[in-house]
C-alpha cells in the first residue's frame, strides 16, 4: 500500500515536471522572435511569417522533433542532405528529418530552404508587410498539404500580433530604425553558426577592421573568408563569416532567384566562391541567370 501511495506521488510529480516544462506560445515568441527578425534582415523572409510557422510546425516547441533534433519546420532530409538527421513515424515509418545543432540552425535553415528553391521565388517578390500574401502561396507553393495551413498561420500572426516584428525594405538599410518590438541593436559581437561554419551579425557601428580586432583576425582574413575586397561596403544586418568557409553546402542545389550573384550565394549557403565555381565550371565574374541550377555538394556533369 505504501509502495503504491510512493508509486502514485512520483508519477504526480513527473507529470507535474512534464506539464511545467511545457512550452507557452508567449514563451516561444519571447524565446525566438529575436531569432525571426535576424532571418529577415539576412534573407527577407518576413519574421512574423518564420515565427507563426516555427510555433505551427513545432507545437511551440514541444514536437518530438523540435525538441530532439531542434527542427521547428518539419523539413525532411531530401535528396542529398549534409547535415545530421533524426528518424521518426511521420506520414510514413521511418521517415527521415533534418537535424541541427541549436535552434538557429534550423530558423536559418528554414530561410534558406525557401531561398534556393524556385518554386517560392514568387514570395520573394512580394511586400514583406504582405503576410496573407505569404501565408498563401506558401501552399500554392507545396509547403504544407493541410487545405486550412494559410488560415492557421494568419490565425496565429493576428492573435499574438506577429506582423509588428515585420519592417519595410527601406529599413533594411544602416542607419534605419528597428521595429519597436525588438531590441534598436543586433546582438553585441554574439557569434553564430551555420554549415559548421560561425560568422556574425554587422551592426550600424561596424567596419572590416573593427571585426577584424574584435576577433583577434587580420584585415585580410575577414575579408579572404567572404570573397570580398575593401571596395564592398558592407551594411547593417549583413552575414559575415569570421572563419574559412567549407568546400561543400548542406543543400545539394541551388536555384538562381532574381539579384543573386555567385557571391551572395556562396555567403548564403556557407560555402567559398571559388568551390561554387569549381563545382559549376564558372568563372568569379560570370553572369549567372534566374532559374540556372546550381551545384554545391558535387561537380555538374
Amino acid at each position: 500500500m505504501v509502495r503504491l501511495f510512493c508509486s502514485m506521488i512520483l508519477l504526480f510529480f513527473i507529470r507535474s515536471v512534464m506539464s511545467q516544462d511545457k512550452t507557452t506560445a508567449e514563451n516561444y515568441i519571447e524565446m525566438f522572435k529575436e531569432d525571426a527578425v535576424r532571418e529577415m534582415y539576412l534573407n527577407k523572409v518576413p519574421a512574423c511569417i518564420t515565427l507563426a510557422q516555427g510555433m505551427l510546425e513545432s507545437n511551440f516547441g514541444n514536437s518530438q522533433l523540435s525538441r530532439k533534433a531542434n527542427n521547428h519546420f518539419g523539413i525532411k532530409c531530401h535528396k542529398e542532405w549534409g547535415g545530421d538527421t533524426y528518424v521518426m513515424d511521420d506520414d510514413s515509418a521511418n521517415e527521415c528529418f533534418r537535424k541541427y545543432d541549436n535552434v538557429l540552425e534550423s530558423y536559418n535553415d528554414h530561410s534558406l530552404f525557401l531561398a534556393s528553391r524556385s518554386r517560392y521565388s514568387s514570395l520573394f517578390e512580394l511586400n514583406i508587410n504582405d503576410y496573407k500574401g505569404w501565408c498563401y502561396g506558401l501552399k500554392r507553393s507545396g509547403y504544407a498539404t493541410d487545405p486550412k495551413y494559410p488560415e492557421r498561420l494568419i490565425a496565429i500572426i493576428e492573435k499574438y500580433k506577429l506582423q509588428s516584428l515585420n519592417v519595410s525594405e527601406n529599413t533594411l538599410s544602416p542607419g534605419a530604425q528597428t521595429p519597436v518590438s525588438v531590441k534598436s541593436e543586433l546582438p553585441i559581437r554574439e557569434v553564430f553558426r551555420f554549415n559548421h561554419v560561425k560568422f556574425i551579425i554587422v551592426k550600424k557601428s561596424d567596419s572590416y577592421y573593427k571585426i577584424a580586432h574584435d576577433f583577434n583576425l587580420e584585415l585580410e582574413q575577414i575579408l579572404d573568408f567572404n570573397d570580398l575586397s575593401k571596395k564592398d561596403k558592407l551594411s547593417f544586418g549583413q552575414k559575415i563569416y569570421i572563419e574559412k568557409k567549407r568546400r561543400r553546402a548542406l543543400e545539394p542545389i541551388h536555384v538562381v532567384q532574381k539579384n543573386e550573384t555567385l557571391k551572395s550565394i556562396a555567403q548564403l549557403h556557407g560555402i567559398r566562391l571559388s568551390s561554387i565555381c569549381k563545382k559549376n565550371k564558372l568563372k568569379p565574374t560570370d553572369t549567372i541567370k534566374i532559374g540556372e541550377v546550381l551545384y554545391l555538394r558535387k561537380k555538374k556533369k
